[in-house]
């Protein structure tokens, strides 16, 4: 997977990797370890945790910048120059635009779903019967942006179907929360309805905040697995969040008959670790 950012963070790749691959076995000791496909496409912004029926967990980090989210501290991996945070939604829609992974940074073979990109302005949001459906940005979001794409099945092998999702915030409050929101999800929904025909069970969820186990390359980093069910039809399903200061990134992988757990997390974390490098060029300090 190939990027333009200049080579910066060139360890995150294999770190990234490992802190999945861990998280991932967490997640298989702690109960059945189902697979899903791509779900909803973000991290659910205003999702309320009260209608959970359990207590909400808190998130793995706690907020590492200002509430404004141009200042990081030593908590965060990252210093972004606040001249460059975006203040406005037309420069957060640019933010995400230049961040969100299209087919061609997936791979050689990957291609543009049917459809393409998400609706302009909206976010994916989970609601209280546990089903997915796009609603208007809520307040604290500036811009959202999913970008679908897919791995024709060839050799044997199926489709494989993968989304990233770019969320852009107004603070890093209102990031942080997204992620508690996202830990949370797994708790309140275990079966998700994504479509009529098509839902994700057996969720799992967990996180990891910055300096603990592998974390050294974002502020959080959570991870949900399941199954992906289409008709009758069950496929793996994994959902990785990760957050630098104002900005949370989800992907998505979808997985396919002949592709193992290994194989999907590495598709998921190189995608994680190239928009982590996106989001650094496009606000990082420069020398």
């Amino acid at each position: 997977m190939d990027d333009n950012t200049g080579g910066r963070k060139v360890a995150w790749p294999w770190r990234v990797a490992a802190s999945v691959a861990g998280m991932a076995v967490l997640l298989g000791g702690c109960g059945s370890g189902d697979n899903d496909d791509d779900k909803a496409d973000e991290p659910n912004p205003s999702a309320s945790s009260a209608s959970s029926g359990s207590p909400a967990p808190a998130s793995s980090g706690s907020p590492s910048a200002s509430a404004t989210g141009g200042d990081s501290t030593s908590l965060s991996p990252f210093r972004a120059d606040p001249a460059r945070v975006p203040r406005t939604k037309q420069q957060a829609e640019a933010l995400a635009a230049a961040v969100a992974l299209g087919p061609e940074a997936w791979g050689a073979d990957f291609r543009a779903q049917r459809q393409a990109t998400s609706t302009p302005r909206t976010v994916a949001v989970l609601d209280e019967e546990c089903r997915w459906e796009r609603r208007p940005l809520p307040k604290g979001v500036l811009a959202s942006l999913s970008r679908y794409s897919e791995l024709p099945g060839t050799g044997g092998k199926g489709e494989i179907k993968v989304t990233a999702a770019v969320t852009v915030h107004t603070t890093v409050l209102d990031a942080d929360d997204q992620m508690s929101t996202t830990l949370e999800e797994p708790l309140r929904c275990r079966e998700q309805q994504v479509r009529t025909d098509e839902r994700i069970s057996e969720l799992m969820s967990t996180g990891i905040a910055y300096g603990q186990a592998s974390n050294d390359y974002a502020d959080d980093h959570v991870v949900e697995m399941g199954y992906y069910l289409t008709g009758t039809a069950k496929q793996r399903y994994f959902w990785f969040v990760t957050r630098l200061g104002t900005v949370t990134l989800a992907v998505s992988v979808k997985g396919a008959k002949g592709y193992t757990d290994s194989e999907l997390n590495q598709y998921g974390s190189q995608a994680s670790s190239t928009m982590l490098s996106r989001v650094e060029f496009e606000l990082g300090e420069k020398n």
